[in-house]
Order: C-alpha cells, then structure tokens, then sequence
C-alpha cells in the first residue's frame, strides 16, 4: 500500500510540474506587446516619453513591417535625452536575431552620439537593457531599466 501510494504521489508531481511547464510557454504566446507594454507602465513612469508608431519604428530599428506581429514603441520627447523603450513581439521566432542586431545597431549609433555631448545621456545608453524571451524583444534605455527587465520577465512566466 506504500508503494503503491508512493508511485501516486511521485506520479501527481510530475504531471503538475509538466502541466505548468506547458502553461507557461503557451501563455506568453498569446500575449500581445501592447499587454506586455501595459504591465511595464503600472510599474515605471513613461511619462517624459511619447509613444511611437510603425513609421518611427522602422526609422529608429530598421525594422520592416512584415517582421512585427505586434509592438509598442516609447521614445523621448526631445533629441537630446537618450530614453527608449521597444517591446517587440516578432512574427516568426527566427527573425529575433535579425532584429536584436538592427537594435544593437541603433544603441552604437546612440552611443556615438551622446558618448562626448551628453555624459549622463551616454550612460543610460551604456546601462540599457536588450533582451529576448520567445518572439519578444525587450529595448529599454531609461533610469529604471532594470525595473523595466524584471517587469518583462514577469509578464512572460
């Protein structure tokens, strides 16, 4: 009777550990950049940034359309501050490395151009966060970057 109790309860453990691995994985298949986006704004102030559109995503990242399934796009209201915030939900889990690259592309140039002209600017630029988890792709360049990465890792269990 033991054994037999035993071999249940093992049995109950594993089904409930691969059933909530498999729960998670799908969960953050079916949510959209503007909900992971919304999870982030609770948590940090976005309000010294303005929200951007497809056509400054592509400006900014080199992105084309086709890639994106879905996105949400924070950018400072002024040239001379350094914030940015890019949620990106890609449309096919290979194209991730294409844009993590064309991102990477944009904090050299940011560098570049704050590195001499605005020291505090640079740093923020230095300190950012790139991250990908799935089809998503987290770019934030702001005082509370690291805040901002947890809350990403969060909305994606």
């Amino acid at each position: 009777m033991k054994r037999l109790l035993s071999i249940a309860l093992v049995s109950m453990v594993v089904l409930g550990v691969l059933a909530g691995c498999a729960g998670g994985s799908g969960a953050s298949e079916e949510l959209s950049a503007a909900e992971v986006g919304e999870r982030i704004e609770q948590a940090v102030s976005l309000d010294d940034m303005k929200q951007g559109d497809l056509e400054k995503l592509q400006q900014l990242y080199h992105i084309e359309p086709e890639q994106v399934d879905d996105f949400v796009l924070f950018t400072a209201e002024s040239n001379v501050k350094a914030d940015e915030l890019a949620i990106i939900k890609v449309k096919d889990a290979n194209e991730v490395d294409i844009v993590l690259n064309n991102i990477r592309q944009r904090i050299e140039a940011q560098a570049a151009k704050f590195q001499n002209y605005r020291p505090e600017e640079y740093f923020l630029v230095e300190k950012h966060v790139l991250k990908a988890q799935g089809r998503f792709i987290i770019f934030a360049v702001t005082e509370e970057s690291a805040r901002v990465e947890e809350e990403f890792g969060q909305a994606l269990k």
